[in-house]
């Protein structure tokens, strides 16, 4: 089996990454690029960096070798509803030398795959945004959120800069003395370590701050709300359980009660050893005490495994995914 080759790759908005394996689990190959979703970057961009992902990926691979393959990116389905942006994408796998087929699945789905192999669960994916999707025979079958700053995304990166600067502008309404992580926050907004004499003048000096960018930028505050969370901060506490709680319920609208198929926790804020992974995992454990919980890894491999579970050649996908997953 060690002949065949199958591709994965794992697009995001900021980088896209591929993997070429063999089917005994030998990594082939590698290949990092830019942000490759099209919907973030356009179609023409989109694909300029999954063909230069995949072209480093495959440098030292006869691309015939390769029987199948799996790109996963937020908004699948806008790009399958896309001709343009799918032909785009055909291109780019064909200029990259491939001739076997792909296909498209979901970024939630792929972050499932490099969690566990069990065809069904859950996965709770929080980063700049966040979304729970319930996964049937490896395919999603139901998501609760993931509907975007302006209309969800509960519990977020997004949500915990929104929330930090909002409890900011409480303390400066209330003229009260700010605390560490809100003078965290007005020092990152608008380099002021104190506030003026004019409480009013320094919460309009935020929020000129902030609408001056675009709104999703609100993320990137998440980490100063994790830090004073790690740190023992009131506010920092209070708003990582306010956001474990937001998402746990996010689950609970398509999950089960009792439910014991595993979940698989994705995204930058619930990998790693983090004060809002922990209040998440606790969350669920007392939801679900019976369910394994797990650790979304490694996408573009997870995207590999995807792709060759359904050739003919494979008896075992739960075996194969040990060989091609990377465990965490």
């Amino acid at each position: 089996m060690s002949d065949t080759v199958v591709v994965g790759l794992d697009v995001g908005g900021t980088s896209t990454r591929a993997a070429a394996l063999s089917l005994d689990g030998a990594r082939l190959g590698a290949g990092r690029a830019g942000g490759g979703n099209p919907t973030s970057h356009g179609a023409e961009r989109a694909a300029a960096e999954l063909l230069a992902a995949l072209r480093a990926a495959l440098a030292d691979i006869d691309p015939t070798r390769v029987r199948a393959g799996v790109i996963g990116l937020a908004g699948a389905g806008r790009l399958l509803a896309d001709p343009q942006g799918r032909a785009a994408f055909d291109q780019a796998w064909a200029d990259a030398g491939l001739r076997c087929p792909y296909a498209v699945h979901g970024d939630a789905l792929v972050a499932y795959a490099s969690g566990t192999s069990a065809p069904d669960g859950t996965v709770l994916i929080a980063g700049t945004g966040a979304i729970a999707a319930q996964v049937r025979d490896l395919r999603l079958d139901r998501t609760a959120d993931g509907h975007g700053w302006l209309l969800g995304d509960a519990g977020s990166g997004f949500w915990l800069g929104r929330e930090a600067v909002r409890r900011l502008l409480t303390d400066l309404d209330r003229a009260d003395p700010p605390g560490d992580l809100a003078r965290r926050v007005l020092t990152d907004l608008t380099g002021a370590t104190e506030v003026a004499a004019r409480p009013r003048a320094t919460a309009e000096a935020v929020v000129q701050a902030v609408t001056r960018r675009p709104p999703v930028e609100l993320a990137r505050l998440a980490p100063l709300v994790v830090a004073a969370a790690r740190d023992g901060e009131p506010a920092g506490v209070a708003l990582v359980a306010e956001a474990a709680a937001l998402l746990a319920e996010s689950v609970s609208r398509i999950r089960p009660p009792g439910a014991t198929d595993p979940v698989v926790l994705g995204g930058g804020l619930l990998t790693g050893d983090t004060p809002l992974a922990a209040a998440v995992r606790a969350e669920l454990s007392r939801r679900w005490p019976d369910a394994p919980l797990r650790s979304a890894g490694d996408g573009a491999a997870a995207a590999a495994w995807l792709a060759a579970r359904d050739l003919p050649e494979v008896a075992d996908p739960a075996a194969l995914h040990a060989l091609l997953v990377p465990p965490t």
